[in-house]
This record gives structure tokens, sequence and C-alpha cells, in this order.
């Protein structure tokens, strides 16, 4: 008679897997922990997250290429992800009780809890810091201002001792009060609207973490939550942002001149030329090659120059926002803007075009993202001065030459989707389901329009 064995119940697999069946905002995959029972699958979030370009889906691995120590810190938070769910796995393992990989899941996160008792503050400190990890320099950021706005507001309103709260004191009192104290700051509806969204977002990461509870959530989901914070309250409609062809033109006819009057003269008027002189350069750049940004503008190379198989002038760079590869061809305004400034930047096909970076001063992530930031503010408040002084009403601001190129197509009749290609919008869905397939000439032939 054949001996029976006794039931073993086994072990659930973990692994740390790069989920590319999903694309996030930036271009990149996240990272999931794929947790595997009796055949069946869980994928957990990490909040990690990888371009493309750095992975190899041969070895499945993430390419060397990818910057220190950036590529160490990412392996180190990824392997303790799988350590922490691996844990989990075993525990249920060792206990022999029937479970599922839902409850691996529930088990790590109650490990998580235990291990720790998670505050606000320093569960923003640690979301930016897998941002600057996964390379998303521009999303840390705004975490990170979100973060030190909280930390003024934590001293305002708690004792000097306070220096973090916990989850369940965010309620909607919480919320109200921290919408004075914003105001008191000047902020505007759009930044209010802004870092609200920027909370909210926090608080879902950290429910669907396990370190908030849903039912502490302050935020009004629907109509019927109208006791919750709303933040579709805020005004976020803008003032005219696109001017006219005509003023265009006022830009482009625009001599720069100094004003400075007395000692050092000189001097100052030659740096009010050449920062009035950028300031216009950038702008109508911007126009003439499909309202391109300031970082991808600031970070061309000569390099990206060319000329395309008819012998025509070509821009190709990668956009960092989406990472989507962009080629325009170059009308005659856009190539001698560039042309002005290679006596002074052309040093190779690695230097840059714009004299906005220097290849030898900003090397790393933290100087460039520095250099940049600075640049921006100051070249916004050369234009605002350009506007008033060639007698155009509307602030001008480089984000105003973005918006002025999309205005100026529709006025001459270009078709949205045409314009959404050009531009690299993809938040209008009906539109994006139609970018891929206009033809490289069909966009080249509507930036005549703006000729």
């Amino acid at each position: 008679m054949a001996k029976t064995t006794e039931h073993k119940e086994g072990k659930a697999t973990v692994k740390a897997v790069y989920y590319t069946s999903k694309v996030m905002a930036d271009g990149s995959h996240p990272f999931m922990v794929r947790i595997t029972k009796d055949r069946k699958l869980k994928y957990i979030a990490t909040g990690l997250s990888l371009h493309p370009k750095f992975w190899n889906p041969l070895k499945k691995e993430i390419r060397k290429s990818f910057p220190e120590p950036f590529r160490d810190e990412l392996i180190k938070k990824l392997h303790q992800w799988e350590q922490k769910y691996s844990t989990a796995a075993e525990t249920l393992a060792d206990a022999d009780e029937i479970h599922d990989a839902h409850a691996v899941a529930t088990k790590a996160i109650e490990g998580r809890k235990q291990a720790r008792s998670v505050t606000l503050l320093a569960y923003i400190d640690e979301l930016a810091m897998l941002m600057i990890n996964a390379r998303q320099e521009g999303n840390s950021a705004i975490y990170r201002d979100l973060r030190n706005q909280l930390s003024d507001f934590i001293k305002d309103q708690y004792s000097s001792k306070t220096k973090d709260v916990p989850f369940s004191e965010v309620t909607v009192r919480f919320c109200n009060q921290l919408e004075s104290f914003f105001r008191n700051r000047g902020n505007s509806e759009t930044t209010l609207s802004n870092r609200y969204r920027t909370l909210r977002a926090v608080f879902n990461k950290a429910i669907a973490e396990g370190v908030a509870k849903p039912e502490q959530y302050p935020f009004a989901r629907n109509i019927a939550e109208k006791h919750k914070f709303s933040i579709g309250k805020f005004d976020t409609s803008t003032q005219k942002r696109a001017i006219s062809r005509e003023e265009v033109r006022k830009v482009e006819n625009f001599v720069a001149v100094g004003t400075a009057t007395g000692k050092w003269a000189n001097i100052k008027n030659a740096a009010e030329i050449e920062r009035l002189t950028l300031a216009r350069a950038v702008f109508l750049f911007s126009f003439y090659c499909g309202g391109i940004n300031f970082v991808d503008l600031a970070k061309l190379r000569w390099r990206d120059v060319g000329n395309d198989a008819e012998g025509f002038p070509r821009l190709t760079y990668i956009r960092q926002k989406t990472g989507g590869k962009f080629s325009v061809r170059l009308l005659a305004p856009a190539l001698s803007l560039i042309e002005q400034y290679r006596p002074f930047t052309h040093n190779g096909p690695d230097s840059f075009i714009f004299p906005i970076l220097n290849v030898k001063t900003h090397v790393t992530e933290s100087q460039v993202r520095n250099r940049l930031h600075k640049i921006l503010g100051q070249i916004n408040i050369d234009l605002k001065l350009l506007g008033e002084r060639a007698g155009i009403k509307t602030p001008l601001t480089t984000y105003v030459a973005r918006h002025s190129f999309a205005t100026t197509l529709q006025q001459k009749g270009t078709a949205t989707a045409v314009i959404s290609q050009a531009m690299g919008h993809k938040t209008e869905a009906v539109t994006a389901i139609y970018l891929d397939s206009f033809a490289s000439e069909i966009v080249d032939s509507a930036y005549d329009a703006l000729l």
C-alpha cells in the first residue's frame, strides 16, 4: 500500500522585474515586484523606473551605461524590495499555512508597518530619493519643494519640537489650514493646485504601500464627498499666453541697446545687450522649432544639427521630458539664430549650441540643473523687458514662444493633430492616436506657415 505524504505548503517566488507593459509619462518603464504562488501572479509597484535605453533586454539587467552612483543605488533598492517580499514569503511558508500571492504582499506590508512608523515628511523624502535614483530629477524637485513648504507649515502650526507628523494628522482641517498658510505667502491659484495635487499623489502612494489608511483620505473624489477638501476649486485658468504673428515680428525686429549711464556704463550696457540678445534668440528659436522647451534648447549640441537626404538643414534631438525623438527642419530664421553663436560656442560636435551650458563647467546633473534654473529665471526677466521695449502688452516668457507657435499654425488652418505631433503633445487622447500617421514632409510643410 502506497504511503501518503504530508502536505507541505510551498514558498512563493519573488522577483523584481522590468515591467514593459506600462509606460510612464517620461517614456520609462516601472520596476515591479512579481510574486508567484500556485501559478498566480501579483505585481507590486516599487516607485522605481528606468528609461528603455538603459535596459538590456537580453541580459535582463541595467546597462553599465547608466551613470554611477545611480546604477548601484537602483540595484540596491531593487534588492531591498525583493528581500522584503521574499522574507514575507519565507515566513508564511515556514508557518505551513495555506496562502496565496496576495497574502505574501499583505504580510510584507505588515512587516514594514511594524518596522517603522511612517511620517509625512520622511515618506516624501523617500519618494524624492527614489525619483533621483530613477533619474526623474524634475519630479523629485517638485516633491522636495512640497516637502520644504510642509516643513515650514508644521513649524508654524505645531510646537517647535514637532518636526514631522503622521499621515493620520493630514485631515481636511490640516488641508484648510495649509491653504491659508500658502495664501498668506502669496501663492497663486496654479501653485496651490499643483502643490495639493502633489500632496494627493503622496497620500495615494502611501495608501498603496499600506503606510496610510484609506479611511483617512482627506481629498474629495466625487460630488458626494463635499465635506472633504476639493482640489478642483482652485482657478487654474491662465492669462493669454500667446502673441500674434505681428508681435513675433516685433521680437524679430528688436535691437538690444544698453540703457545704463554713469560709471561702468559700458560694462553694464554690454552685459545687458548680451542678455537681451540671448533672450531674443531663445524665444525665436523656440517659435521656429516646434515650441522646443528651454531645457531641451539649452542642451542642444552642434552634433544635433545636420542635413537630411535632400540637403535641408535639420535638427534632431530627444526631448528630456518624454524621451521622444524629434526631427525638425530648420527654417532660415532658426538657422540664422544658431549661426550667430557658432563663432563663440562651436568647439567640436559635443559643444553646446547656445551659450547657456558649458561642457567643461557643467558636468554633473546637479550642476546642469542649477545652471538651467538660474538662466531660465534670468531669460524670462529679460524677455519681459524686451517685450515692454518692443511694445508688446503680453508679458513674454519662454512658454509664450511655445504657445505662440501652436496658435500661429492653428490660425493658418493647420490640423490640430499635426500641431500636436510637431510639438510632441500627447495630452489629447484623440489626436495622439493619429500622431504616427503623418509623414515628416507633412509636418515640415506646416512650418512654412510661420514664415
